[in-house]
C-alpha cells in the first residue's frame, strides 16, 4: 500500500471513491481497493498498490503501461477547472470528478498529468491519444459523438450569460441586438448557438478567461457559454459583473472517451450511477457554495 499526501477537502471524496470500487462487484475487472483511514489532519489516504484492470479498454490497457493517468481539464474556470497562479493548486467540480475517476481506478495525485486543452482542440486531442479521458465543462452533442464516446452524463446546466454589474439593458437572449457582440470560446456549442439564433455579432477566443477581460474592457457587451461558468466568474467580481436571464438551452455535461472504448465507458458510467453520494460530495463543495443548483443526472445508455 501507498500514502499520497492531497488537498483536504478531496481526501474525505477520494476515500468514498476507493470504497467504490472495492464494492463495485458490476464493474468488468476491478480488483477491490482498500480504502484505509484518514489519519491526522484527514489528508491521507491509501490506494491500493496495484492498477484496476478493466477488460477491452484500450484506455485503461494505456493507462496501466504507462502507470500514469493523462487528464484533459479547463484551468481558468472558476469552481469547475482552475488553476490558481498564486499556489499552483487545481480546484473545481470537473477536476474532482477527474480524481475521482481516477482515484477509483488506483492512482492518486501524484500519478496524474493535468494538460490544459481548449475547446477546439478537445476532439483531436482525445482521437491522438494526448490524454486518457477529457473532464472540462463537455457539452454532450450528436457531432462530437462522431468523433469520440461520452460518459455521462454527469452535470447538466444551460447557456447563459455574463454582462457587467452596470447592465440593465442585457436582460437574457431576446434581448441581443444586431449592434451587441457576444464573446464566447471558438469550437464551442456556445459561440454557434448565438450565431444561429440572434442578430449580435460574435467574438471567439481560445479562453473564456479572455472573453470575460475583453468584457470588463468594454471590448464586447456580453459571455455567453454555461450558466454554471458565468457565476464562477461574477462570483469572483461581483461588483463588476453579474448574470443575467434565464438559461437558453440545455448543457449535459460527459467524460469525453476515445471513441469506441465501450468497457471504459460503461466503468465511468457505473461508477457515477453507484457513487451518488460521492458526487453530491463533490458538487457541494465546489457549486453549492458558489449558488448552482442542481441535481445528480442519469447516466445515458452506452452506444
Amino acid at each position: 500500500m501507498r500514502k499520497t499526501r492531497i488537498a483536504g477537502a478531496f481526501a474525505g471524496i477520494a476515500i468514498a471513491a476507493l470504497a467504490l470500487a472495492g464494492c463495485n462487484s458490476g464493474t468488468p475487472g476491478a480488483d477491490p481497493a482498500d480504502p484505509g483511514e484518514a489519519e491526522g489532519d484527514g489528508t491521507w489516504f491509501e490506494v491500493a498498490s496495484e492498477p484496476v484492470e478493466i477488460e477491452g479498454s484500450p484506455t485503461v490497457d494505456a493507462i496501466t503501461e504507462r502507470g500514469k493517468v493523462r487528464i484533459g481539464v479547463k484551468e481558468d474556470q472558476p469552481n469547475l477547472g482552475y488553476l490558481d497562479p498564486t499556489t499552483g493548486e487545481r480546484s473545481g467540480f470537473d477536476v474532482d470528478i477527474a480524481r475521482w475517476i481516477a482515484a477509483s481506478l488506483g492512482y492518486d495525485e501524484e500519478d496524474i498529468e493535468f494538460s490544459v486543452i481548449d475547446s477546439k482542440a478537445r476532439e483531436d486531442a482525445i482521437t491522438r491519444g494526448d490524454i486518457d479521458y477529457y473532464v472540462g465543462t463537455y457539452s454532450i452533442t450528436d457531432s462530437r459523438k462522431e468523433l469520440i464516446s461520452f460518459a455521462g452524463p454527469y452535470f447538466v446546466t444551460g447557456q447563459g450569460l455574463l454582462v457587467t454589474a452596470d447592465n440593465d439593458t442585457i436582460t437574457g437572449k431576446d434581448s441581443l441586438t444586431a449592434d451587441m457582440t457576444v464573446c464566447s470560446a471558438t469550437g464551442s456549442t456556445s459561440i454557434q448557438r448565438i450565431k444561429d439564433e440572434t442578430p449580435s455579432n460574435t467574438e471567439e477566443f481560445d479562453k473564456y478567461s479572455e472573453c470575460v477581460e475583453a468584457l470588463k474592457n468594454g471590448q464586447v457587451d456580453a459571455v455567453t457559454t454555461d450558466e454554471a461558468i458565468l457565476i464562477g466568474y461574477a462570483a469572483l467580481e461581483p461588483d463588476a459583473l453579474k448574470v443575467t436571464g434565464e438559461v437558453f438551452s440545455e448543457e449535459r455535461y460527459g467524460v469525453g472517451i476515445v471513441k469506441g472504448d465501450t468497457a471504459f465507458v460503461e466503468y465511468v458510467n457505473t461508477l457515477f450511477t453507484d457513487g451518488g453520494d460521492i458526487w453530491q460530495a463533490i458538487f457541494d463543495k465546489n457549486l453549492g457554495a458558489a449558488g448552482v443548483e442542481g441535481d445528480q443526472p442519469t447516466v445515458d445508455p452506452v452506444e
